[in-house]
């Protein structure tokens, strides 16, 4: 293999390559290792802000493989839209056992249990009383039931059924959260990034699932030391994902998303479909038995969701959240200006003199999933990668089997995807494909 920049990935990936894959990692050696949670506060738009982020190594931290630069391997991880960094778990456990390297999940502001040492989210996302279950982005503040109303959004029900909103009411401070939690993300992310991974001696490539992906997108630009980035199933810039699902999101800056069943289900129908067919469907009982089986295993994890403005490119709705912001610590029209530029830069790649360019990117999506299909990146995804200037080098392996939780196991794949996906990974950090950018 090559180390000049030339190594490629392989187009496409039949199930068969793909158990051989997995077998190869499997069969590793598997490595000690060593987990740390890390909780750590930022101050960001005169607010504090805790977040949490587990980091895995090696037990020994010297057996950390070196990439194609010289650099040991850092692999920076966001994990899907409901999720905090346990849900990446089978991802990041077998990157540092299986490859050695080092790995750090970020939790989204607010998303982590902190009053619970374990971090399970009690109960349900409702509550028997009409509240709701709110985000803890300070240790010891509570959103109280007054700060906002329940809605019943049913603008979007061909596509998510009927959506539960707690709406964050002016003036509260969960208003006053809502609006600043973009620029607190990015703060946080950088945190995580020069804490866990110092330039001198780590390249970072980043990998966010989902919702995660325009977030890893737009930081590879604002940390010198991503050499690109690691995928599957991410989604890409958020005014990208806009056209691959084909509308603009609507709703307020201010709504909470407050998951349901119905967040489990709208993907598994579309996948039932995919794998089995017309005919597939005609089992809906069973399936519903399934989906309210599944939505039990994983109301321990955060379920809620505040990121569609940045996930879908909204940009109106982002310059409103930069508005509120602005008002409330009395900005003037040129300080307004450029936080509302900010907030709508981290929808799309930025441009200019001396901005770092969009890095190598490498990403895998599966046969039955339901948003990234071959059809979609070829006309859609590529297409737009490649208006960028400088055009980042982008290639996309398509996988013969997975949906887009990729984690999930199936015959001959107990780990599902995340083996043959990190070999790949592996392949690409070692050989050259992060070396050069044409």
């Amino acid at each position: 293999m090559s180390k000049s920049g030339n190594w490629e990935p392989p187009k496409t990936l039949d199930k068969k390559e793909l158990i051989s894959l997995s077998n190869t990692v499997l069969n590793n050696q598997t490595k000690a290792f060593e987990k740390k949670e890390h909780i750590f506060r930022i101050e960001t738009l005169e607010m504090i802000w805790d977040v949490g982020v587990m980091v895995y190594e090696p037990s020994n931290p010297n057996h950390i493989p070196k990439d194609a630069h010289g650099k040991k391997v850092g692999i920076f991880v966001l994990p899907g839209g409901s999720g905090d960094y346990r849900a990446m778990e089978p991802l990041t456990n077998l990157l540092v056992q299986k490859l050695g390297y080092r790995v750090a999940t970020m939790t989204y502001p607010g998303r982590l249990y902190l009053n619970d040492k374990n971090r399970d989210w009690p109960d349900d996302t409702f509550n028997t009383d009409g509240t709701v279950r709110t985000p803890i982005w300070q240790k010891g503040e509570k959103i109280q039931p007054e700060e906002y109303e329940v809605i019943i959004d049913e603008t979007l029900r061909s596509r998510y059924g009927r959506r539960m909103v707690a709406r964050a009411k002016p003036g509260t401070n969960f208003y006053n959260r809502m609006a600043a939690w973009p620029v607190a993300f990015e703060d946080a992310m950088k945190t995580v990034c020069q804490r866990h991974f110092p330039k001198d001696d780590f390249s970072i490539y980043v990998h966010g699932h989902s919702t995660g992906g325009p977030f890893v997108h737009m930081l590879t630009q604002r940390v010198d030391n991503i050499r690109g980035v690691v995928g599957i199933e991410n989604s890409p810039f958020g005014y990208i994902y806009q056209k691959m699902v084909g509308y603009e999101w609507k709703g307020p800056f201010n709504d909470l998303l407050i998951r349901t069943w119905r967040d489990i289900a709208r993907y598994r129908g579309a996948e039932v479909r995919s794998q089995e067919g017309e005919e597939g469907l005609m089992r809906l009982p069973w399936i519903i038995e399934d989906v309210m089986e599944d939505w039990q295993k994983v109301l321990t994890q955060p379920q809620f969701k505040a990121e569609y403005p940045l996930h879908y490119a909204a940009t109106h709705t982002m310059e409103a959240a930069a508005n509120a912001v602005a008002t409330r610590l009395q900005f003037n029209e040129n300080q307004t200006k450029n936080l509302v530029s900010n907030y709508q830069g981290y929808c799309r790649e930025l441009t200019g003199a001396g901005i770092k360019s969009v890095p190598p990117i490498l990403l895998a999506i599966c046969k039955h999933s339901r948003d990234h299909t071959r059809k979609v990146y070829d006309e859609i995804v590529l297409p737009m990668f490649a208006k960028m200037v400088p055009a980042p080098k982008v290639r996309v392996i398509k996988l013969g089997t997975g949906t887009h939780h990729y984690e999930y196991p199936e015959p001959g794949l107990s780990k599902g995807l995340v083996a043959p996906i990190i070999a790949i990974w592996h392949q690409a950090i070692t050989n050259g494909y992060y070396l050069t950018n044409g």
